[in-house]
């Protein structure tokens, strides 16, 4: 049997799997909040799993080993700025929000939960905050979009455009008709192939070029800036920059829908503890393995003197070319795995700001739950080809689509988040006024091209502005803080 057909064999299994839990999720939903929230009803391992997988995407095993096999370990800081984010991600934020969302009219968006906790009668806050999510996530959706397109073209040698309308017609498949339900499970047998991937082929490719201490005397006579931290030029003004650029990736992690509605969906709150030490144990091997794979990628590179034309494809390309054809196909379905998980969940979150927050605000009379989730259907295939027509032409890479794209949700909606769920006196305006100076500082300072990551600024900016904003226009409001001080009460009686 031809490697080709293995590879096909290995990903007709994949695809058959996607499909057939999205057609069992289909089956578990039955109203509108099912399709957007899978009922509150997660478990602790499938919310870490899916939250871990849905945040990753392509650039995990594209993005990040390219950046480190050109570069070296100084693009590592994204790495630990993710760590340290998502750790504090869960910790602060997940118990807190999954019971604020409840007590709150049982908030299912993240634009509906701003607008029932601050009280905001013009819903201004909440149409803004829609399309904010809408324009983001149409460029992040888009960048999967490419990232599978340029999958299909390393490992199969296929176009460019089939491999993009492969990967959107499958996703769209079970996503349409799985829901949040269908997403979430998918990303758990996704989350589990990918960490498997990122492990199994560093380590194939360390063995190929004769150990670890060979491989790093070869990477450290080719490239020896690669191994240090700092970069090649020691500690400079550029360096610090590029360090503070990395680990301000971890300010992200407070303003991504798709990731923070995992922690919505969860039980209770007192899930949201062994959740975190499964999720952040899934993310460290998973960033290692990346890193990793970058930098042996340099030595196996140039030991099988091979002519790599595009960074991104470092990990495909010792994956074909070290491994058995079938275990080859099945580290490529775990590529399509990191790339088709988070665009599932960011056509879901999409689809509910469309219709959640934004249908739902204009309907003077409310539509009944099959109608919802026909329409939560439809705008699925609605922003994905949006989407799809952007990813025609791509004019960046992965990593640059994903991290405009997150710096975007982190300082518009971060600081909004943290400051609702901790600050008694965060006003909508004070809200909206921090989601409109975020956003225009990401789009300000990226034209500026400063070298210092735009989510950093833009995240102060919108701090500052949300709390002098709020002490300009708080007016005391008993319900808003009855409201907090149940969410207190409640996590506490979840903890037992």
């Amino acid at each position: 049997m031809s490697q080709q057909a293995y590879l096909f064999i290995a990903l007709g299994i994949y695809f058959a799997a996607m499909i057939a839990i999205g057609v069992y999720a289909a089956r578990k939903t039955s109203d509108h909040e099912d399709y957007m929230l899978g009922g509150r009803n997660l478990p602790p391992w499938v919310a870490a799993l899916s939250a871990g997988a849905s945040d990753m995407s392509g650039w995990l095993i594209m993005g990040l080993p390219g950046a480190v096999y050109a570069a070296g370990l100084i693009e590592g800081w994204i790495a630990i700025g993710l760590t340290i984010g998502s750790y504090l991600n869960w910790r602060l934020v997940a118990p807190r929000l999954r019971a604020y969302t409840q007590i709150s009219n049982n908030s299912i968006t993240v634009p509906s939960f701003f607008e029932n906790r601050l009280r905001d009668k013009t819903r201004i806050l909440r149409v803004a905050s829609s399309l904010i999510i809408l324009i983001f996530f149409t460029l992040y959706i888009s960048s999967g979009m490419v990232a599978g397109g340029k999958f299909f073209e390393s490992a199969f040698g296929s176009s460019y455009l089939l491999g993009m309308a492969l990967v959107t017609l499958v996703t769209l498949g079970y996503t349409m008709f799985g829901g949040f339900l269908g997403a979430s499970l998918t990303d758990v047998v996704q989350g589990l192939m990918l960490v498997i991937a990122v492990v199994l082929v560093p380590v194939a490719a360390v063995i190929s070029v004769g150990g670890i201490g060979e491989a790093t005397a070869m990477i450290s006579s080719l490239r020896p800036e690669h191994f240090n931290l700092f970069g090649g030029t020691g500690v400079t003004s550029v360096t610090i920059l590029g360090i503070a650029s990395g680990l301000a990736w971890g300010l992200g992690y407070f303003g991504q829908p798709h990731i923070i509605v995992r922690f919505m969906a969860l039980r209770s709150s007192a899930d949201a503890a062994p959740a975190r030490r499964i999720g952040i144990a899934w993310q460290v091997v998973s960033l290692a393995g990346a890193v990793f794979a970058g930098l042996v990628g340099v030595a196996y590179v140039a030991k099988n003197n091979i002519n790599l034309a595009d960074p991104e494809t470092v990990l495909l390309m010792m994956s074909q070319t070290l491994l058995h054809p079938l275990v080859a196909g099945l580290v490529l379905a775990a590529v399509l795995a990191a790339i088709m998980s988070t665009f599932s969940s960011q056509l879901i979150v999409c689809s509910s700001a469309l219709v959640e927050d934004l249908y739902k605000v204009v309907r003077k009379t409310p539509p009944s739950e099959r109608v919802l989730v026909i329409l939560g259907r439809l705008c699925v295939l609605g922003v994905a080809v949006v989407a799809a027509i952007l990813a025609l032409a791509p004019n960046d890479t992965v990593l640059g689509l994903v991290s405009f794209a997150w710096a975007g949700f982190g300082a518009a909606f971060g600081p909004i988040v943290l400051l609702s769920l901790y600050w008694r006196k965060l006003t909508n305006w004070g809200a909206f006024a921090a989601m409109v100076s975020g956003t225009a500082t990401v789009f300000i300072w990226k034209a500026l091209n400063t070298g210092l990551y735009e989510l950093l600024p833009a995240f102060v900016v919108a701090v500052l502005t949300a709390v002098i904003v709020s002490r300009a226009t708080y007016r005391h409001d008993a319900s808003i803080q009855q409201e907090f001080t149940d969410t207190g009460t409640m996590i506490t009686v979840d903890r037992g």
